[in-house]
């Protein structure tokens, strides 16, 4: 079992203070799917999105399993999008714990290494149009690596919500342009790589082959699959472009890990829904 960095600079903490300490799983709405990209959620709560919400990092650890959750930054003057970024990081800790605590003894069968999640947010942008963090990290329930944990949270702050893929894009021709966009870029990348390894033709058309239709899939022109997006600040407190991120196995192998495509504004705009235009550099 390989731990994340995070998990690695906490280790000895965590062993010193999980002895004889035994701590109950959160209440949950159920598991999430960590094991996969995870959207962040987009539709605003107007009952709850102005109660003021702490962002605290969280170490811990049992015998059964280590936490480390850390906020780079401070969400606090944004409710609704530190709630959000909370509901993600309690339902990832939620699940894992979860897991770890329903696996069958070692005498059974089970393994009786620590399952692990490691998860970090970064702010990304805050401008009074956009604010922007990524949440990254993986969680370990057992296998030969952790499964990979991403998500982007976009808050719009004039409108006290989530920027989501659907309301930035609302023709569909707009998702055809970014497909063809990200897939030339990720294929190119591709070709490149596989350059590199001097396979043999065979070996190398198999390899094209096969990751190029993990490719294909996993750029389909749905906003479903570019869910997770970072703005990509520019000149004038305007954004030159947006930067989609594709978790391990959506684009590639999960050795390949997580790939990014920068898409710029030029080929963006057009398609941008009018109300959105304005956060963009170029013409209308």
């Amino acid at each position: 079992m390989r731990h994340t960095p995070l998990i690695a600079a906490l280790m000895a903490g965590l062993l010193v203070t999980a002895v004889g300490c035994d701590r109950s799983p959160p209440d949950t709405a159920g598991p999430t799917g960590t094991g996969a990209t995870q959207p962040a959620p987009g539709l605003p709560d107007p009952v709850t999105d102005d109660q003021p919400v702490v962002l605290e990092d969280i170490v811990e650890g049992t015998s059964d399993y280590l936490v480390g959750i850390s906020y780079q930054g401070d969400a606090s003057a944004y409710p609704g999008l530190a709630r959000r970024m909370k509901a993600y990081a309690d339902s990832a800790r939620g699940e894992m714990i979860q897991a770890a605590q329903s696996r069958p003894p070692a005498e059974d069968g089970g393994s009786n290494a620590p399952y692990d999640l490691s998860l970090s947010f970064v702010e990304l942008l805050r401008t009074p149009q956009l604010v922007s963090w990524a949440a990254d990290g993986s969680s370990y329930t057992g296998g030969a690596h952790g499964m990979p944990l991403l998500a982007r949270f976009n808050w719009l702050p004039a409108r006290n919500r989530m920027l989501t893929p659907e309301e930035l894009v609302t023709d569909p021709a707009g998702w055809k342009a970014v497909s063809e966009y990200a897939r030339e870029q990720l294929h190119t990348r591709l070709s490149q790589r596989i350059d590199g390894d001097a396979s043999d033709p065979a070996e190398r058309n198999r390899m094209m082959r096969s990751a190029g239709r993990m490719i294909d899939e996993g750029t389909a022109p749905e906003p479903a699959q570019f869910g997770q997006f970072e703005p990509l600040p520019g000149a004038a407190g305007k954004l030159r472009g947006l930067r989609f991120v594709f978790s391990p196995y959506q684009v590639g192998p999960y050795s390949d890990g997580v790939q990014t495509v920068d898409v710029p504004a030029d080929v963006l705009k057009p398609y941008i829904a009018p109300e959105y235009r304005d956060l963009f550099e170029g013409g209308s």
